[in-house]
């Protein structure tokens, strides 16, 4: 066999291990062709360094490589978003900043039963979709202040300052119904429920996934810290899911 055969068969045999789907693979030869190299990165390996090595320059690749893997692990890998070290990081600021502005906690309905009927590659799709939907709607405020965080599973956030709150929740629900029928067969979308068998093997009937969003407005005078702003954002999206189908509320209480 030839060497490079050897090291590209070597890095198949390191990513076909679940565990090291992440794990970066730095290669060092001594071949300069540059269709060796790229045949070799081809087998998703980071870095190829050509001999003889740079200790400075092998140090700042390690270093930057075990920076982003760092970073990755605070982000979601089904979304890409933001997770929960990085919302409550985003929180803490505002307040400390002593700004005003709005924290939107999103979920989705009867998810449970929709992973249950579909599974759970089908019900990664619909979290997908709905990362989606609120950062095209977000992106399209064209505001530099926003930030939209994945808390995990179908949980969501997002904190904006200075927009017209009410709208952007109307604007995330239209999309997401209009759209989200594509995640179901034909004959649930157009039935309007799920089918679902419980423990027991007994039937139960649940309405299509939707989306629930309770808004917290914040000011300088009314929360201290993240837990009050948790406890009141909490009860606001209870009271959305109370609701049947996609719907929002807005709490805009203020302390004198």
């Amino acid at each position: 066999m030839e060497y490079g055969k050897d090291i590209q068969e070597l890095c198949s045999q390191i990513r076909q291990d679940e565990d090291n789907n992440i794990t970066p693979i730095i290669v060092m030869g001594e071949c300069k062709e540059k269709q060796h190299r790229v045949s070799i990165l081809k087998h998703n390996v980071e870095y190829y360094i050509v001999k003889p090595i740079d200790k400075d320059y092998l140090y700042y690749t390690v270093q930057n490589l075990v920076r982003l893997m760092y970073m990755n692990r605070r982000v979601s890998p089904l979304t890409g978003l933001p997770g929960n070290v990085q919302i409550q990081t985003e929180i803490k600021k505002r307040i400390l900043k002593k700004e005003k502005f709005a924290i939107f906690y999103l979920d989705l309905d009867n998810f449970k039963s929709y992973n249950d009927l579909y599974g759970f590659t089908k019900g990664d799709e619909i979290i997908k979709f709905t990362a989606k939907t609120i950062m095209k709607n977000i992106h399209k405020l064209d505001i530099d202040n926003s930030f939209v965080g994945h808390i995990g599973g179908d949980d969501f956030v997002i904190i904006v300052s200075g927009i017209n709150y009410e709208k952007l929740c109307q604007d995330i629900i239209c999309e997401f119904d209009q759209n989200v029928g594509e995640y179901f067969t034909k004959e649930d979308y157009k039935r309007g429920y799920l089918e679902v068998a419980n423990r027991r093997g007994i039937i139960e009937q649940f309405p299509l996934t939707s989306i629930s969003i309770g808004v917290v407005e914040v000011d300088e005078y009314r929360f201290k810290n993240i837990l009050e702003i948790g406890e009141v954002a909490a009860q606001v999206k209870h009271l959305a899911k109370t609701v049947m189908g996609s719907s929002y509320i807005i709490d805009k209480r203020k302390n004198i």
